[in-house]
């Protein structure tokens, strides 16, 4: 599902002619899901997802607290 999230949103930003994106790093707070299970998904599916679009110049991940920030520059 969360993998999902992020292949819908850039078929909607590519829809919409959107160049830039951002994605907070979604479910790991009140959810609870594994905050590196979460990161690798996010980062994965939006290397895939970015081979099949060619609108989106900008993808910036939001990392809220020091944690996830240091797992995303990590898988980065």
């Amino acid at each position: 599902m969360l993998a999902s999230c992020y292949r819908k949103s850039f078929l909607l930003a590519q829809e919409n002619g959107i160049e830039s994106i951002a994605f907070p790093n979604i479910s790991t707070g009140i959810y609870g899901y594994p905050k590196e299970k979460a990161a690798d998904i996010a980062i994965n599916t939006v290397r895939e997802t970015l081979k099949e679009t060619n609108i989106i110049k900008h993808v910036i991940f939001v990392c809220f607290d020091q944690e996830n920030y240091s797992l995303y520059q990590s898988k980065l």
